[in-house]
């Protein structure tokens, strides 16, 4: 996870492939965000995630799909 913007939204930096409405984990399974936005350039895009849980993430945890 890279930020968390003004508007509440988490930004992360993308790696493969991502879809909009997919769900993201953290490393113990818990449900982070939804992604709702796919921003940036096409070869290394970022994506706006819609928080679903009122849990602060780290700068530069990871998280996964499933």
């Amino acid at each position: 996870m890279l930020h968390k913007a003004k508007s509440g939204r988490l930004i992360i930096k993308v790696t493969g492939k991502l879809d909009l409405g997919t769900i993201l984990f953290d490393g113990k399974g818990r449900k982070i965000g939804k992604v709702i936005e796919l921003i940036g350039p096409v070869r290394k895009p970022y994506a706006s995630l819609l928080p679903l849980n009122d849990r602060e993430g780290k700068k530069g945890e990871k998280v996964y799909r499933r």
